[in-house]
């Protein structure tokens, strides 16, 4: 039976990799996009990881050049399964996004990884990793990468001290203020989900997840309206949204213009998809923004979602 399979009929809860402690390892590596130009900045994120109290080391190749890549894509993955398999490094950071996850998942080997899980930490791109990493029963982070850390102090502080909170154990949990397109409503389940682009491509792959009985966020940067629609219309089709129990929607992110306008709002391009009586909640701060709150992915969230006020708690 494959990883997918195991994951849709094993109702066990997924396992926690150990909260990061002062003095522990982590690995800054970039498994997508190249970092040309970026090497000040990533500084920037391993001087906040060791105010953490964390020591951090660098993929040997991680600002290395291939077209595109941080990287070919044998260069790109050993930096990964380094990271993997090494017993003294506890967390895995994502660099940045971009494009290329996908092309090093099935390279690596995850033998030692689902012996001795560790946090797996990123957005965008790396929603192919929560999506496979997920479907290998391990919590992982969707949150800031190093990229994000271009922004001032100022604007990212939220989005910094929701990472640490996250990665080190402690209370996590989210006040929304209402939207008009809110669904009202209470429930709670496995939090799954990430990048629309990315969700769809992973349909019909090992990477594919589940979403029966669980709460799906999902955020998106940089496309028309109609492509917005075109993936959710794909995951509707896959059945994403007949049996998951909600929806987040995170950031919305530089939706581009037709020249033939849509005709309706992005929250209602969303609302088309999802039935109408099961809780939605729209502008959670997180995905292409610079407030950008850690979420943990495959950690059962309650969702409450109010005209007043909607709140996500971890539990």
């Amino acid at each position: 039976m494959n990883s997918l399979a195991n994951a849709q009929t094993n109702p066990m809860k997924l396992i926690t990799p150990p909260f990061l402690q002062k003095g522990d390892t982590i690995a800054i590596v970039a498994p997508a996009g190249i970092l040309k130009n970026r090497k000040a900045v990533i500084n920037l994120a391993k001087k906040q990881a060791e105010v953490w109290g964390l020591k951090v080391v660098f993929g040997k190749n991680m600002f290395k050049t291939d077209n595109h890549f941080a990287g070919t894509d044998e260069e790109r993955c050993q930096d990964f399964q380094d990271a993997l398999d090494n017993p003294n490094i506890k967390a895995i950071w994502a660099a940045r996004g971009g494009y290329g996850s996908v092309r090093i998942l099935d390279m690596l080997d995850f033998s030692n990884f689902k012996e001795n899980p560790k946090w797996i930490i990123g957005y965008s791109d790396i929603t192919a990793f929560h999506n496979h990493v997920h479907n290998l029963g391990v919590e992982t982070v969707h949150g800031i990468m190093g990229t994000s850390f271009q922004d001032t102090p100022e604007v990212i502080a939220k989005s910094v001290e929701s990472l640490r909170k996250a990665l080190f154990g402690e209370e996590l949990n989210y006040k929304i203020t209402p939207s008009k397109y809110n669904q009202n409503g209470t429930v709670s389940g496995e939090l799954v989900g990430g990048n629309i682009a990315i969700l769809a491509s992973m349909l019909g792959s090992e990477s594919e997840i589940s979403t029966e009985g669980k709460i799906l966020f999902i955020e998106e940067i940089g496309e028309y309206k109609y492509s917005i629609d075109r993936m959710l219309q794909s995951l509707k089709r896959a059945n994403y949204f007949t049996k998951v129990k909600g929806i987040i929607v995170g950031d919305m992110t530089k939706v581009k213009k037709n020249s033939t306008p849509w005709g309706s709002s992005i929250e209602q391009l969303i609302l088309d998809v999802v039935p109408n009586d099961i809780p939605v909640l729209f502008n959670f701060p997180a995905g292409h923004e610079p407030d950008n709150r850690a979420l943990i992915m495959g950690r059962n969230v309650e969702l409450a979602v109010g005209s007043k006020q909607s709140s996500v708690v971890f539990n």
